[in-house]
């Protein structure tokens, strides 16, 4: 990256700070050899993992267990140009202990859709990468 291109590099601490304000983010896992991506509410767990919840019987659910997986927010501000951007990478797992079931029924993210048999999938942060996007443009230009 250019030294005044608009661009930096978050640190992790950046990342998780900005991972723990924004409430949406896309959950990108393969399909049937395909791309897929979906919107989701999530938290981050005090051990800095991902969580969201869906149905048990989701093909989202079924397809993530054990792979690994893309997790992505962001934040940006049209009128200043401005912006940032968070990657999880890492092994995603359905929760399957009770305890931490309940734990994360709890304290977890509620779905935003009604879910009846409701799983948590748990995306551990293995790699996290992310971008700020100041605005250097001249004043007034578009």
């Amino acid at each position: 990256m250019h030294r005044h291109d608009g661009f930096r590099e978050l640190d992790r601490r950046e990342c998780l700070d900005l991972l723990g304000q924004v409430p949406l983010g896309r959950i990108v896992y393969t399909e049937n050899a395909l791309p897929a991506v979906l919107p989701v509410n999530f938290f981050l767990d005090r051990d800095q993992a991902v969580v969201l919840r869906t149905s048990g019987a989701s093909r989202m659910a079924r397809a993530v267990d054990g792979s690994v997986v893309a997790f992505e927010v962001d934040r940006f501000d049209e009128a200043t140009r401005s912006g940032r951007s968070v990657v999880v990478t890492g092994r995603a797992s359905l929760v399957t202990d009770p305890g931490e079931a309940e734990r994360l029924g709890r304290s977890g993210p509620l779905s935003w859709a009604p879910v009846e048999d409701g799983v948590h999938v748990r995306i551990e942060a293995e790699l996290v990468t992310g971008r700020l996007l100041e605005d250097v443009s001249p004043a007034g230009t578009l």
